[in-house]
């Protein structure tokens, strides 16, 4: 026998009722829908509450904005919410990265909980700023050049291997110029080329120590002066960099082609190539400056200019032997 639940009979109707109300009162013309209410709790990962957060409630399309300051337990409260808005909350709190929920739409009159919020602790930001610095950069390579030797002997310091070099300063060419003149194994190459000359009584000197010693003189000014005047004085002039720049790659037509045009071909500190003034105009000067005080017998134009020569076919020999011979050793160095 089926009995009817006093409880049901009473309630059912009840509902019922309660229901028709509702829509009743929905369908009434000039009746406003009651707004909504949305509560949450700002809570760290922890579960631990996060007071003095900072909580906006946002209505990009509606331009409602709204903002309040969680209390001791975290909780916060927005009354009159309208109804079919999307919104977010946005939320900020000292020491913790910022949170934002998705959007949130409430129905007329509802009451919602934003449940998931859970603030992480800030990560710590840090940033690099990257500047070129023209001037440091080529005191790094100018640095790694002056301690470049060939067997860790003979100076090499003027072979950059570097595919985009920066300028030399005025100064940086000067000390370069310098610290080749005075180093030891040139003034033993200085001993050696007065030897060489001495056996072949040129210039023409005569014969014994003291010959010895002014071969060995006019050699250390005519190194003196080419290397001061085409490495430094010249350069900072015309603003010209006085190095070899070791290509290392390509065919071997293409790197003999380098080598041999580098006494003709310079690159500029604006990093454009062009006549080597310097390097000529070094040799050239170099040889009329020894026509002052060589002997009377190696003086003149046709001594000068074949001093000239002879310099300038010495540049092109060096400058092979740094593409093939030398060069590949100090780059394994260098890198």
């Amino acid at each position: 026998m089926w009995v009817l639940s006093p409880f049901r009979f009473v309630t059912v109707p009840a509902m019922a009722l309660v229901f028709s109300i509702c829509a009743h009162a929905q369908s009434v013309p000039g009746t406003e829908p009651r707004p909504g209410t949305l509560v949450g709790t700002v809570i760290d990962v922890n579960g631990d509450s996060v007071p003095n957060a900072t909580v906006a409630l946002e209505a990009p399309k509606g331009g409602d904005r709204r903002t309040l300051v969680t209390r001791e337990n975290g909780f916060f409260q927005f009354n009159d919410v309208k109804r079919g808005t999307p919104y977010q909350i946005n939320i900020r709190a000292k020491g913790f990265a910022d949170w934002t929920s998705s959007a949130i739409t409430l129905d007329p009159g509802q009451f919602k909980i934003v449940a998931g919020i859970q603030l992480r602790i800030e990560t710590d930001r840090t940033t690099v700023d990257v500047h070129y610095d023209p001037m440091h950069v080529a005191t790094e390579q100018f640095k790694a050049e002056e301690k470049q030797r060939i067997f860790g002997i003979i100076p090499n310091f003027y072979v950059s291997f570097e595919s985009d070099p920066a300028p030399l300063t005025t100064k940086m060419k000067f000390k370069l110029a310098l610290k080749v003149s005075v180093d030891p194994v040139t003034a033993a190459g200085v001993f050696l080329v007065a030897s060489a000359k001495q056996a072949g009584n040129s210039p023409n000197f005569g014969q014994g120590w003291g010959a010895f010693g002014e071969r060995a003189g006019v050699t250390a000014v005519d190194g003196f002066s080419d290397i001061m005047i085409g490495g430094a004085i010249l350069p900072s002039l015309l603003h010209q960099d006085p190095r070899y720049f070791y290509q290392g790659t390509g065919t071997t037509s293409s790197r003999v082609r380098h080598a041999m045009f580098s006494p003709f071909v310079a690159k500029g500190d604006n990093g454009k190539w062009q006549p080597n003034y310097s390097s000529l105009g070094g040799d050239l000067a170099s040889s009329a400056l020894a026509d002052l005080y060589y002997p009377t017998s190696n003086r003149g134009a046709g001594l000068v200019f074949g001093n000239f020569a002879m310099q300038t076919a010495e540049r092109i020999g060096a400058s092979l032997a740094q593409e093939f011979l030398f060069g590949k050793l100090l780059e394994e160095v260098v890198t």
